[in-house]
C-alpha cells in the first residue's frame, strides 16, 4: 500500500471513531490534529489514537496500555498478540467511560 493510500484508509478510521462517538451519547471529546487522535473522558483520562505511517500501522496507547496494529487481508490485526483494533479500543473505551461502547 502506498503512504497516500495508508493515509486515506487512516483518515477513514479516524472519521468512523468520531462519528461513532458523536452517535454513542458518551461524554466524551475528540481532539484530531495531525497523526493524532485524542478522545478525552469526564475524568480527564485520555486515550491516544495515532498512526504510523513509517509502519503503516495504527497504534491505541490507554490505561490498559499500548497496542500497534496493521492492516491484514482487511482487518486491523493487532502486530503483538491476538486483537482487533475497533474491538480493542471498544474495551479501551469501555473501561475510561465506565459504559458499555461498541462500534
Amino acid at each position: 500500500m502506498t503512504e497516500s493510500e495508508f493515509l486515506d484508509l487512516s483518515d477513514s478510521v479516524f472519521a468512523k471513531i468520531e462519528a461513532a462517538l458523536d452517535d454513542s451519547g458518551l461524554d466524551v471529546d475528540t481532539l484530531l490534529s495531525g497523526n493524532v487522535l485524542e478522545i478525552e473522558f469526564e475524568d480527564r483520562s485520555k486515550i491516544i489514537v495515532n498512526r504510523h505511517s513509517a509502519n503503516q500501522e495504527l497504534w491505541i496507547a490507554a490505561r490498559s496500555g499500548g497496542y500497534h496494529y496493521r492492516l491484514q487481508a482487511g482487518v486491523w490485526q493487532s502486530t503483538r498478540e491476538a486483537g482487533e483494533f475497533y474491538a480493542d479500543l471498544s474495551k479501551a473505551i469501555s473501561a475510561h467511560a465506565q459504559e458499555d461502547f461498541r462500534f
